[in-house]
C-alpha cells in the first residue's frame, strides 16, 4: 500500500492535525502555531519549540502505519539525532484524547510527537546560502564535525554488510522500481535508462572498491540525510534530522553520507564549496580512497532526493502549484544524478 495511510489511520491523524494548530492543546503558552508538510511528517512550529508528528504512511522504506511503529521511531530519531544535536532534541511527547485532544493531556494516547528546541529559519544553512553568508571558515568546521562524527560512529559485522555490493545494487534495484511510475513526469524515459545502464555497468566495474571499503571498516551507523535544510548554524552547527526508519538507508559508506551535502551544494549552484568540503573532509578523516566513489554516492543521493521529491505528487494535501514546483525540482535531481554518473 505504497504511500497510503491506513484507512483507520487517516481520519484520526486528520483530526489531531486540525487540533494541533490550536495554540491551546500545548503544555506551554504559545501564541502562534504554523504548519509545514514533508512527504512523511506534519512539522508544527509553536513558540520555542518544534514538534513533529510521523504521517501513517507506507513507502516500502519506511512504514509508520501503525501507533506502536510510530512511538518506536520517535524514540530512535530522539537517540539517534543527539549524537550531533545533543539538546536539540528534547524528547517524545503523547497526544492524549478525553473530551479533548492535548499534547500530554488526559485520556487514551492518540498520537506521538519528537519534541525539539526551535532555532529560527533563518539559522538554516540553505537560507545562509543564500545570503551569501556561508564561507570557507564554516566549511572547514562542518568538514571536521563530519570526519569526527564518522570516526566515532558505530560499525560491526553487521553494519558492515550494509557496505556490500549486494546490497547497493539492492538500493539501486529499489530506486528503480519507485521511480517506475514517474518515468515521462519527473524523469524521462531516457534518463531513466542511461542512468540504470550507468550505475549498473559502475558497480560491475568496481567490485574490488567496494570490498575494500568494507574492509576498511568505513561503513559505519552515519546521519544518512546531511543537505542544507538539515543543519542549522547558531550558538553551535547542529547537524539534525538523522535516518530512524530504515538502517539500510543509515548503515553505509561515509563516502556516501558526506556525498549527500557535497550534492546539495552542488545542486545550489555552489560547487566551489562543495569542493572544499571534501579537500577539507579528506583531511581531517584521511580517507583518500573515498573520492574515487564520491561522484558514484552524489548520482545516488541525487537521485534519491528525485525519487521522494516525486513522492510528494501522491500527497492529496499538495496544491496544484506546489505540484508544478515539486515536478521541476524533481527533474533537476535527476539530471544532475546522470551528470555525475555521465562524467565518472
Amino acid at each position: 500500500m505504497s504511500g497510503k495511510s491506513e484507512l483507520n489511520n487517516a481520519p484520526i491523524q486528520s483530526e489531531i492535525v486540525d487540533a494541533l494548530m490550536d495554540p491551546q492543546v500545548y503544555d506551554e503558552v504559545v501564541d502562534d502555531v504554523s504548519l509545514v508538510q514533508t512527504h512523511v511528517s506534519f512539522v508544527f512550529l509553536s513558540g520555542d519549540f518544534v514538534y513533529k508528528m510521523k504521517k501513517a504512511v507506507n513507502f516500502g522504506f519506511l512504514d509508520f502505519t501503525t501507533l506502536e511503529k510510530r512511538k518506536y521511531y520517535c524514540e530512535k530519531e530522539v537517540e539517534l539525532n543527539r549524537r550531533l544535536c545533543g539538546d536539540m532534541y528534547i524528547g517524545v511527547v503523547t497526544i492524549n484524547r478525553s473530551n479533548i485532544i492535548k499534547v500530554k493531556g488526559e485520556g487514551e494516547v492518540v498520537e506521538y510527537l519528537v519534541k525539539m528546541r526551535r532555532i529560527p529559519e533563518n539559522h538554516m544553512m540553505a537560507k545562509l546560502l543564500d545570503r551569501g553568508e556561508v564561507n570557507e571558515e564554516l566549511i572547514d568546521k562542518m568538514a571536521d564535525i563530519i570526519a569526527r562524527f564518522h570516526s566515532k560512529a558505530e560499525t560491526n559485522k553487521r553494519i558492515s554488510s550494509f557496505g556490500s555490493i549486494d546490497v547497493i545494487k539492492s538500493n539501486w534495484k529499489e530506486n528503480f522500481e519507485q521511480t517506475h511510475e514517474f518515468i515521462n513526469r519527473t524523469i524521462s524515459s531516457r534518463e531513466f535508462k542511461q542512468l540504470r545502464d550507468k550505475t549498473k555497468s559502475f558497480m560491475a566495474q568496481h567490485k574490488q572498491l567496494f570490498n575494500q571499503r568494507v574492509r576498511n571498516k568505513r561503513i559505519r551507523d552515519c546521519h544518512g540525510d546531511i543537505h542544507t535544510s538539515n543543519i542549522f548554524i547558531s550558538d553551535r552547527i547542529y547537524i539534525f534530522d538523522a535516518i530512524e526508519f530504515n538502517e539500510r538507508f543509515r548503515y553505509s559508506d561515509v563516502a556516501a553520507d558526506l556525498a549527500f551535502l557535497a550534492m546539495d551544494l552542488d545542486f545550489k549552484g555552489k560547487s566551489e564549496l562543495s569542493t572544499l568540503l571534501v579537500d577539507r573532509y579528506k583531511r581531517y578523516s584521511g580517507d583518500r580512497m573515498f573520492s574515487e566513489l564520491l561522484p558514484f554516492y552524489k548520482c545516488y543521493r541525487a537521485y534519491v532526493r528525485g525519487k521522494v521529491t516525486s513522492f510528494m505528487l501522491k500527497d492529496s494535501n499538495i496544491d496544484s502549484n506546489e505540484r508544478t514546483e515539486i515536478v521541476e525540482t524533481a527533474k533537476r535531481y535527476f539530471k544532475l544524478a546522470l551528470n555525475y554518473i555521465e562524467n565518472k
